[in-house]
């Protein structure tokens, strides 16, 4: 599986944006789906939990959906097998302000990034948040 296009730049722009949705997080110690929001927690983003399965996850409110988070969301996290990324892109277009998507390490859709692009927002797919973030910022 190939990866996006984005620089190094750009990728350290993104880091700038400070609220991230993440689609799938996990109360499961050890899963990628818990180990990374936390991380990005320790780092001082201001990760919101978006799990149908839980109503909290790690002292947060879980949201069902991304279209129903009551703050504001900058970078929609996705932690979801690529092949329900699409819906996933679908809920998340109805919510105003988003500006990336972020598809982790493994993950991609086609039809969600032409979708995502169509409507403005920026897409990484293929990557994870926290190796980048330490290869950028380490």
């Amino acid at each position: 599986m190939n990866t996006d296009s984005h620089t190094d730049a750009e990728l350290r722009e993104f880091y700038k944006m400070k609220n991230i949705a993440v689609v799938g997080m996990s109360k499961t110690d050890g899963k990628p789906a818990n180990y990374v929001p936390k991380y990005l927690i320790e780092q001082g983003y201001n990760v919101i939990p978006v799990n149908p399965t839980a109503p909290e996850i790690m002292g947060k409110k879980s949201y069902p959906v991304v279209s129903g988070v009551q703050e504001p969301v900058d970078i929609v996290d996705v932690f979801r097998p690529s092949d329900d990324v699409l819906a996933v892109v679908q809920d998340a277009v109805k919510k105003p302000g988003i500006k990336l998507i972020w598809m982790q390490l493994g993950i991609y859709n086609e039809q969600a990034e032409k979708l995502a692009k169509e409507k403005g927002i920026k897409v990484v797919y293929n990557r994870c948040m926290l190796e980048e973030h330490q290869r950028l910022f380490g």
